[in-house]
């Protein structure tokens, strides 16, 4: 497969959406060229996995390489193993689910389809690089919508979260920026992400290029204390700014930690392992403590979110390949999980105009469907069998329990008493928002439209794709796992 469609498909349909004469039009481009990515995320799977299937075992598949800036080895090379693939088709999901949740946007309606369609081309755009600089450039392309989605389109104090937003991601880039010079000049000059693992990078230099990439990447994740811009951009952005940001761009910061900073540097990923394990337990917990205090729904899922990105570090950090298969498949699972959870968020508030637990009562009157897929989702964040949620988490403890010295094992326990908490918000929220009696001013509201039931359908299906049937995950991300830990030469 050629994996510059997934770069031309959204390019396209951005421009096109911008030359569209109606809103219409603007929707339903966006709209077919959503469902286009999708198709082409399901037709690089297969493809994949009949390479696979083939005894293709080469780490990269369908490579492209394209000498763009022979004077400083920079090259536009492509490709993908299992993990990107996973990341390709949470994108492609979102994508179509943000599309279609957007489809009352009146104001700047190009504008606003056209920074959706730039951002997911950022999030293809890393995926699939292969070649440093061109990973930190489509970062780079995945940040600018993320400031304007939130500071034209956003609600409440939307100039203050999105300068905070913008000011902190910068930071952040800022950070991997210098390490990946570190990684160019200390390596003799490549930003080839395969010719760079095969080099014996001095522990040394390791050691101080490793914490400015992890901590770079790490505040796209919400990597603790750097946390502090995702409750803040998350509320104020609109719905599917929320969706995107949650189910895709912090999954950036997530793959980074794991492809460049934990893969290129072993040495120095093994030096910090103990702190990524303390930073990741603190976030878990922390993040699950302080949803406990939130009354606002959207405050409740961004909090949430902290906790749950915890678990994707705290794989990371345990170096092992359960673990690290573990956390790949939370960063799928979440990116599904918490883009509904905005989805339905965004639902429930255009119908009460009201996002306070404490002013709603008894939805599931009203509104089953909504309703409905608000219990899928929040018994998926709480882990439950049978939802993806339970399936990731469960891999992590597993990797996690590897380890068998007295760190790793307090570490994994305090992790699991956070789905305790997590239990407590989640079935409380869930409780006062859908059951009960019903508020005199909600009987005349409606059920869910036709885009919103299509685009709450498409991510639930892909919650129990993974919740009920796990291994087709497991077999796609397991190589690549492998060739991780057999550069990290661990467990």
């Amino acid at each position: 497969m050629n994996l510059l469609l997934l770069i031309l498909a959204p390019l396209v349909t951005a421009v096109a959406a911008l030359l569209a004469r109606s809103k219409w039009q603007v929707r339903w481009i966006s709209f077919a060229g959503s469902v286009v990515q999708l198709i082409l995320a399901f037709v690089l799977l297969f493809a994949f996995q009949n390479e696979r299937g083939t005894g293709n075992a080469t780490q990269m598949l369908f490579e492209q390489n394209y000498n763009i800036f022979p004077a400083w080895n920079i090259n536009f090379h492509l490709g993908v193993d299992g993990i990107s693939v996973a990341m390709i088709l949470l994108t492609s999901f979102v994508v179509v689910a943000g599309v279609l949740v957007s489809w009352n946007i009146e104001k700047m309606t190009k504008e606003f389809y056209f920074l959706l369609t730039l951002l997911a081309l950022g999030a293809y755009g890393f995926f699939i690089s292969l070649d440093l600089f061109v990973l930190f450039f489509f970062l780079e392309i995945a940040v600018i919508p993320k400031y304007l989605l939130i500071g034209i389109w956003g609600s409440g104090k939307k100039e203050y979260s999105a300068n905070k937003l913008a000011l902190m991601l910068m930071g952040g880039s800022a950070l991997v920026l210098v390490g990946i010079l570190g990684l160019y000049f200390s390596s003799g000059h490549s930003f080839d992400l395969l010719s760079l693992s095969k080099m014996n990078i001095a522990k040394g230099t390791q050691s101080i290029i490793f914490p400015l990439l992890f901590v770079g990447f790490g505040v796209f994740t919400a990597l603790f204390p750097f946390h502090t811009w995702v409750p803040d951009g998350h509320s104020s952005a609109p719905t599917a700014g929320s969706m995107f940001l949650a189910g895709i761009s912090m999954k950036l910061g997530g793959y980074g930690c794991l492809r460049v900073a934990t893969y290129l540097l072993p040495e120095g990923a093994k030096e910090y392992a103990n702190i990524i394990i303390i930073l990741a337990s603190i976030a878990i917990l922390y993040g699950a403590f302080a949803t406990m205090m939130q009354k606002d729904l959207k405050y409740i899922n961004a909090y949430s979110s902290i906790s749950h990105c915890g678990f994707v570090l705290l794989g990371i950090g345990m170096l092992t390949k359960t673990a690290i298969t573990g956390a790949v498949m939370q960063m799928v699972s979440h990116g599904l999980m918490t883009a509904l959870f905005f989805a339905v968020i965004g639902m429930i508030y255009d119908r009460t105009h009201t996002r306070q637990v404490s002013e709603m009562s008894g939805l599931m009157r009203m509104m089953p469907f909504i309703s409905t897929v608000f219990f899928i989702v929040g018994l998926c964040s709480l882990g439950l069998p049978g939802l993806s949620g339970f399936v990731a988490e469960m891999t992590i403890f597993m990797g996690s329990w590897e380890n068998a010295d007295m760190f790793h094992r307090i570490a994994t326990i305090i992790a699991c008493m956070s789905i305790v908490v997590t239990a407590v918000y989640i079935l409380r929220a869930i409780g006062q928002v859908a059951m009960g009696p019903a508020k005199e001013s909600f009987l005349q509201l409606t059920d869910a439209k036709w885009n919103e039931r299509m685009a709450a359908a498409i991510l639930v299906i892909g919650i129990l794709a993974i919740g009920i049937i796990p291994g087709w995950l497991n077999e796609l991300l397991k190589p690549a796992s492998e060739v991780i830990m057999n550069k990290i030469g661990a467990k």
